[in-house]
Order: structure tokens, then C-alpha cells, then sequence
């Protein structure tokens, strides 16, 4: 997953340009971006895009549920998994045993939908409360539904009371700087995928791929979009480039060669086993991402 662009759920219009787009994965909103009078209605529009999606190929679909807080839950994911959604989104998740909860959850709607135990994968905003924040490291061996971890500053804000959540000069101040730190983390002991979170000025797209170039710099391996515009930078800023490609290959076949040492000579440099872990896991991003082997 590079690129996850949010959809509102209870337009259709928008809905159809999302599936038109070239995002990894769409996910369809039935939280923040649907008023509560439109609820209802956002899941049988939701449900009905879905079901017509089913056939075409296209981007990925999960659908952010209201959290686990709201009461709302089950009936999201009464009226949505029928549907076949590639993973649920839950937001305001405290810690992993909100993913275990939504598991179960899931099993069962799955069981009574005749759809295969399992295969519906749960991606948790794991910062949108102080618990959750404190609570990244939680979610390692959480499920094997887990399919990566991202992070939202907004909501942080509102519940730890802060003015804003970036200076002057734009950048995150200690406490999201902090949050965004703990997803990395949180996602690497999970042994999962790292997204970052949205970048809200979608005007502003020379701001916006310095985070990208910043957040594929610092670990994580894709980003989340509220815009379409927003979508081919971040394909193409997490798509590993054809030069670190053919390095990543340099190093995995130098170990390789050595019957894998702990280190290795290449280029009149020395590399030990942390790069190789490095190097594979960008061949891994590669190969998702359709540019290797």
C-alpha cells in the first residue's frame, strides 16, 4: 500500500472518481467526512458502490467504520461486509485489543456472509487518543488481519486539547511529532506496514511531497490521501526508484555470494546484516509495487 485515498461514503459522485483513480486502496468514509443524519444513508450507498465495484479492477477498497466508542460500529460493518471490502479502517483504535474486538467481529460477519475466515484485513489509526498514542507497541501478534498502522494528528488535538498541531513553519510540534514516531515503531515491532498520515493543504502539492520525500525518508513505506491530486505524487515518491532498486540487489546478491556473512565488501564499502535487512525490504516495496522481480 503506497497511496490510500479517502472517499467519502455517502457520495456517489466522489465514490466513482475514487475507483477511477490511481490509488492502491480507496477507503470509503462512513466516519468524519458523513454527517450524523447521513449515516444511514452513507452505508447503503457505500454498500451499493461496493457491490458494483466487485467485477472491475481497480484499487483496493476498505471502509473507515465509525470507532468502536460510537455504537455505531456493528451497524457499519452489518451493512458493509456483505459487500467484500478488502480491510475495515478503525479509527480511534486504543490499542491491539480494539483490533482483536473488531476481529472477532469480523469473523463472525464473515461466517454468516459466506466469505473466507479471515480475509477482511483491519488497518488501525492508532493516535487519535492519548491511550492509543502511548499504546503503539500493542499491536504486535494483535491478528494476522493486521495489514499495517497509520496516524492521525487532528483528533489527537482536539482530545489533549492543543491549538494547533504545527508551527509557524509548518512542521508537527512535539506531541505529533511523537505520535508519528510511535506509528513507525509500533508498525516495525508489528512486523507491518507504516502509513502517514494526510496532508490537508492539497493546494499546497510542493509542502506536500517534501512530507512524502520526509515520511519515505524516516520509514514509512506509504500515505494517505484526501485528495486524487495528491495520489501520483505518493506512488510515485514510495515507489523505490530504479537506482535503489538495482543497489537494494547489489547488496542481497553480494550476501548471497558470501554464503551471507555478517558482512560484506561492495563498492569499497562495508555492509552488515542491518543493511541487508534494509535492502530486502525495499526489494519487497519494489516487487509490490510492480518495478522488480
Amino acid at each position: 500500500m503506497r497511496s490510500l485515498l479517502f472517499v467519502p461514503g455517502d457520495s456517489e459522485r466522489k465514490l466513482e472518481k475514487g475507483f477511477s483513480s490511481e490509488a492502491d486502496v480507496v477507503i470509503v468514509d462512513l466516519e468524519d467526512s458523513v454527517s450524523a443524519q447521513n449515516k444511514v444513508s452513507a452505508r447503503v450507498t457505500a454498500a451499493e458502490s461496493l457491490r458494483a465495484q466487485q467485477d472491475k479492477k481497480g484499487p483496493a477498497v476498505y471502509v473507515r467504520v465509525n470507532d468502536l466508542s460510537t455504537g455505531l460500529t456493528d451497524d457499519d460493518l452489518a451493512a458493509l461486509v456483505p459487500a467484500c471490502p478488502a480491510g475495515i479502517m478503525l479509527p480511534k483504535s486504543n490499542s491491539g485489543a480494539d483490533v482483536q474486538r473488531l476481529s472477532v467481529k469480523l469473523r463472525v460477519l464473515e461466517a454468516e456472509n459466506g466469505l473466507p475466515d479471515g480475509g477482511i484485513a483491519i488497518l488501525p489509526i492508532v493516535t487519535e487518543t492519548a491511550a492509543g498514542t502511548l499504546a503503539a507497541g500493542s499491536y504486535a501478534g494483535a491478528s494476522p488481519r493486521l495489514a499495517g498502522l497509520t496516524w492521525g494528528a487532528e483528533d489527537l488535538s482536539a482530545a489533549i486539547g492543543a491549538r494547533a498541531t504545527r508551527d509557524e513553519q509548518r512542521r508537527y510540534m512535539d506531541v505529533f511529532r511523537l505520535a508519528r514516531a510511535m506509528t513507525i515503531l509500533g508498525a516495525a515491532a508489528a512486523e507491518v506496514a507504516a502509513i502517514d498520515t494526510v496532508f490537508p493543504n492539497f493546494r499546497d502539492m510542493d509542502g506536500f511531497r517534501r512530507e512524502c520525500e520526509e515520511a519515505e525518508r524516516d520509514g514509512f513505506t506509504g500515505k494517505m490521501a484526501i485528495h486524487p491530486a495528491q495520489v501520483p505524487v505518493i506512488n510515485e515518491v514510495f515507489t523505490p526508484s530504479p537506482a535503489a532498486v538495482a543497489h537494494a540487489q547489489a547488496v542481497v546478491s553480494a550476501f548471497q555470494a558470501a554464503e551471507n556473512p555478517g558482512v560484506v565488501a561492495l563498492e569499497g564499502q562495508m555492509y552488515d546484516r542491518p543493511h541487508l535487512l534494509r535492502a530486502e525490504r525495499l526489494l519487497a516495496r519494489a516487487r509490490a509495487a510492480g518495478v522488480a522481480a
